[in-house]
């Protein structure tokens, strides 16, 4: 195993396209549920158990090897708004991009000849990972930072918030971080004994609503 290899899967300059989009963070300043340092946390740590813990659950399916296309079908299912399925989508088939030109195997080459139109993100996430070499706690804890990471760094740019309170909040948020991709991690190791139902389906019914409404902004400054 590399540990260097999920370094760069987790880098935010790793071009999957996760810079464009705020992780709902940009509606929640719009209607002042996210004001500064301490909402944002607030947020954040909400964010984490629910979407985080879900997408989690399916990066560490991946990367044990699980068949792709039932995990797919599976975030589809947990993905109830059909502009945050579009979103993952999209998000999907940048990551798979990068993911093909970083640790080319047949596995993500057959992901994009079965679902040329994109699939979820989390889920090529975690076929990436094991490509890589990683383990399925790997793929877990990288697609748990991503669930806080994103909105953290976009609340920079939407609030002018100090970047030194954003990394301090995403510091402290570490600790249920690593609870959050353990749990993950434990639900996907008994995928094949219970079946695909094991996985996390944390509900953020907020989220899905402003990622509807965000969708339809005719400005917005991130896509999601």
């Amino acid at each position: 195993m590399s540990h260097a290899a999920l370094l760069v899967l987790a880098d935010g300059r790793f071009p999957a396209g996760g810079h464009a989009h705020s992780g709902g963070v940009e509606a929640a300043v719009a209607s002042h549920g996210v004001h500064d340092a301490a909402s944002l946390e607030a947020f954040c740590r909400g964010r984490l158990h629910t979407a985080g813990l879900t997408a989690a659950g399916l990066a560490a399916a991946a990367a044990t090897g699980y068949d792709p296309i039932a995990l797919d079908e599976a975030a589809d299912a947990r993905t109830p708004v059909p502009a945050l399925r579009h979103v993952a989508r999209k998000l999907g088939r940048q990551m798979l991009r990068a993911a093909r030109a970083a640790w080319p195997c047949p596995e993500l080459d057959q992901i994009a000849h079965s679902l040329p139109k994109g699939a979820h993100q989390p889920m090529v996430l975690g076929v990436a990972a094991r490509a890589a070499g990683l383990t399925p706690l790997d793929a877990a804890r990288c697609a748990a930072y991503e669930s806080i990471g994103g909105p953290a760094t976009a609340a920079v740019r939407l609030l002018s918030l100090n970047p030194f309170d954003a990394t301090a909040l995403l510091a402290r948020l570490a600790r249920e971080l690593d609870d959050v991709a353990h749990a993950a991690a434990e639900a996907a190791a008994r995928i094949d004994a219970e079946g695909i139902g094991v996985l996390p389906a944390a509900s953020s019914p907020l989220l899905d609503i402003t990622g509807e409404q965000h969708a339809a902004w005719p400005q917005r400054l991130f896509a999601s």
